[in-house]
């Protein structure tokens, strides 16, 4: 079986680089990390890792680090207790971190960070701190066809899908997300001189395939951004050969609110391509985008559970504004009758349902070698994907022409700034707290954000003591904005 079937091997083989670092030096010292640390080794043994760090190449070490077992790849903005609950489900030994963020990794579980890395790595483990050099003095070589498929094992577990109100642990195989990374390289003709800005967080599949994997097996060299600056985004677009761009709407509004507090239009220097997910795009978004840079705004469609992305509007067609896009190579997609989406429906036993006519509204269904086999621990609360055809929860309408275009949700959810908020999920953290006797979770269109959070309280708590209850318990983006209280 070829070693590139293992995703960190197979974007090492790409030549790209990262913040100036060559991929095969990062996934080496990865690599030499485990070598020079026995202990280490053995505490992952028969577990999986976690990663809680910011876009930085210390990510790539921590991915190879991982060996190609499941890595947890956990949202830097996620709250202490929500790390600990994902490591304690997902059976993690170790948490590949940065010092900033090692304060939320759960007592007990080894710690290594990587502030410094690729140079050197420090492990706390027992209660013991040592310092490990991550120099592979051999190098790495890696000689195996660039193109064979992924491993059919797990690469990267990322939790989502909390419509029931506990989070789900969605697998992700190297096949899922080497198989999506490749059709991202070939639907966004991305090449060995591109460079880019990789502005999410990896932990974000949209963040990991779009703007990591597919630009270094492209062979390209991508710039991270640790926190989003949308003054220093257009500093780099006008001030350097940044080629390609990605982001969920609130990154593009925000760089337009940067332009009009600056004033002037977009002067980029080599930006070729720009891509936006995750989220409803408005048209105008789209409109203003390509008025201000003179480049278009190309909408693609993805979710966790298909690594992510399934649809795109091709850079070597007219762009579609206010469309999703057509399936991917290697993606099918259908148009169905909604499966039900109720927090007590089983998602295991889910039948498949017919297909409605062309310009019909239904449920988005993909299938393909993208989409993840399943849940931790089976998912019958999850998203159901009976005969391989997952129900993405999103309702949609399919053109004659075969493209898709999005009508609203099937399941219970809406966005902010990209990130996806489960009203269950918050609310059954807000009655964990003694003075609350009741809670409801809405989302309230916001023209930047795409939703705020608003709760509405029952109960003796305080705001103040609300909002110290959701801190640890919640990432940033999903603490609620106001607080309104009703009787019981």
């Amino acid at each position: 079986m070829s070693a590139l079937g293992v995703l960190p091997y197979a974007l090492a083989a790409g030549g790209g680089r990262v913040d100036g670092h060559e991929a095969s030096a990062l996934v080496a010292a990865g690599l030499a990390l485990l070598r020079g640390h026995a202990p280490l080794v053995r505490r992952l043994t028969g577990r999986r890792s976690a990663i809680l760090c910011p876009p930085s190449p210390a990510f790539l070490v921590a991915l190879a680090a991982s060996e190609g077992r499941g890595a947890v790849l956990v949202n830097p903005l996620a709250a202490p207790l929500e790390v600990a609950m994902q490591c304690t489900d997902a059976g993690v030994g170790a948490v590949f971190t940065v010092a900033e963020l090692a304060g939320r990794v759960p007592p007990g579980v080894a710690t290594v960070l990587l502030d410094d890395a690729p140079r050197q790595a420090i492990v706390r483990l027992d209660g013991r701190e040592s310092v490990v050099p991550l120099a592979m003095p051999a190098g790495l070589r890696l000689d195996d066809d660039a193109g064979a498929p992924g491993r059919d094992e797990e690469a990267a577990v990322v939790y989502t899908s909390g419509m029931a109100g506990r989070p789900l642990g969605s697998i992700a195989t190297h096949r899922n997300l080497l198989h999506n990374a490749r059709a991202v390289r070939a639907a966004a003709g991305l090449a060995p001189l591109d460079h880019t800005l990789a502005l999410l967080p990896f932990a974000h599949l949209f963040g990991l395939t779009v703007t990591l994997a597919a630009p270094l097996l492209a062979g390209g060299r991508v710039t991270t951004m640790a926190r989003f600056s949308p003054q220093r985004v257009v500093e780099l677009l006008e001030g350097d050969d940044v080629t390609v761009l990605a982001g969920v709407p609130a990154v593009y509004l925000a760089i337009l609110g940067a332009l009009a507090r600056r004033g002037g239009p977009l002067r980029p220097r080599a930006l070729r391509r720009c891509i936006v997910g995750g989220a409803a795009v408005p048209v105008t978004l789209q409109d203003a985008w390509t008025r201000a840079s003179g480049v278009e705004l190309h909408q693609g469609y993805g979710l966790t559970e298909a690594s992510p992305v399934c649809l795109i509007n091709p850079v070597d067609r007219p762009n579609r504004h206010g469309v999703l896009g057509i399936p991917f190579p290697g993606t099918e997609a259908s148009v169905r009758i909604p499966y039900s989406h109720r927090p007590d429906a089983d998602a295991l036993a889910a039948p498949l349902t017919p297909e409605v006519p062309d310009g019909t509204v239904g449920e988005l269904c993909v299938r393909g070698d993208h989409v993840s086999p399943g849940y931790l621990g089976g998912g019958a609360q999850g998203l159901p994907r009976p005969d391989g055809w997952l129900y993405t929860g999103d309702l949609a309408r399919r053109e004659a022409d075969g493209a898709l275009t999005f009508v609203g949700l099937a399941k219970a959810m809406f966005t902010r700034n990209g990130f996806n908020i489960y009203p269950r999920e918050l609310e059954a953290a807000l009655l964990e707290h003694p003075r609350i006797a009741g809670a409801r979770v809405a989302g309230v269109p916001h023209p930047t954000h795409e939703h705020e959070i608003v709760v509405e309280i029952a109960g003796e708590a305080t705001d103040d003591e609300v909002r110290a209850w959701c801190e640890v318990r919640l990432a940033s983006y999903k603490q609620p904005t106001a607080i309104r209280r009703v009787a019981r």
